[in-house]
């Protein structure tokens, strides 16, 4: 009996240290901007950080350093601050990160947003050979030219998830692709830029359009992109929605954890009461034994002396 109370004590204290640490452990947040990643210089911009529906607090940092605090607005089962920025200039463009408070803890920093300030210096020219219509399993580059001398260029192409590539090069850079597939069909711009997040004006759109080649049975771009895909509301919504139920589920473990562990402590208490019955029960049958074994004793010499 003793080893069994032992054993349930020990698997409380365990079960009791692991709620513990999964309240230590707080989903990051998600952020994103509106309009969207890139914004004109002295336009508006607005930064959302998301957490979880027990979030009270939000921090945004910038630069690894805090810009701003604001306590959050509850948006159907969305939880979210909102950070706005009045105009951009180069001075407001970098990375922002955010946190979040629910109860005594803070959480681990969201992913980096790295917001850019647009058109700054020149507009670029924007050029594609051997044409703007190309059939499937073509080379293809777009050539990207400003009139100042640069040390970055930026190509994007345009879509719910902007993909971008970069090139270095002072007046011109070339952008090689392909072979090219009907996954390249799209509409491309390029910019100039000094920085990663102080862009020029974006060059005028070129349309790349690839027509089918049904010897080609390639399904898939060649290209290699090296920036993180930007996504709008409803996607990131999508998301934190996921994160939200997966922190419900956290919280349904936990309060499984909980009564697990009520029931043991329960069946402890149950073991001990038992215990201390039985040993009671021990004891008063032994008395009662040594009572009666005395009590005949006692009977047996009275006889004797009567006889």
């Amino acid at each position: 009996m003793t080893s069994t109370l032992t054993a349930l004590l020990y698997l409380g204290l365990f079960l009791s240290q692991t709620i513990r640490t999964e309240k230590q452990n707080l989903s990051k947040p998600i952020i994103w901007a509106k309009p969207d990643f890139m914004i004109p210089k002295g336009k508006q911009a607005l930064i959302f950080c998301q957490g979880t529906p027990e979030a009270v607090k939000y921090q945004l940092y910038f630069e690894g350093h805090l810009f701003r605090q604001q306590s959050p607005k509850q948006l159907g089962r969305r939880n979210i601050a909102m950070f706005h920025i009045p105009a951009m200039t180069p001075l407001t463009a970098g990375q922002y990160k955010c946190i979040y408070r629910s109860k005594k803890l803070w959480s681990n920093p969201s992913d980096p947003l790295d917001l850019v300030v647009t058109e700054l210096y020149d507009t670029p020219t924007l050029s594609v050979h051997p044409g703007p219509e190309v059939t499937s399993g073509e080379n293809v580059s777009f050539y990207c030219q400003l009139g100042t001398a640069t040390n970055k260029f930026f190509l994007l192409k345009e879509g719910q998830s902007p993909h971008l590539q970069h090139r270095y090069g002072n007046t011109q850079v070339e952008f090689p692709i392909g072979p090219v597939t009907t996954a390249h069909r799209g509409t491309y711009r390029c910019f100039g830029s000094y920085n990663n997040h102080a862009w020029s004006f974006p060059s005028e759109p070129v349309k790349l359009q690839v027509a089918e080649d049904f010897g080609d049975t390639s399904l898939a771009p060649t290209e290699h992109t090296s920036f993180s895909d930007y996504w709008d509301l409803d996607l990131v919504t999508t998301e934190a929605e996921f994160q939200q139920d997966l922190a419900s589920w956290d919280h349904t473990a936990q309060n499984l954890l909980r009564i697990i562990l009520a029931f043991l402590v329960l069946v402890a208490l149950m073991c001990f009461l038992a215990e201390d019955w039985l040993w009671r029960k021990r004891a008063q049958e032994k008395a009662n034994g040594a009572s009666s074994q005395e009590h005949r004793r006692r009977f047996r010499t009275q006889r004797r002396l009567i006889e």
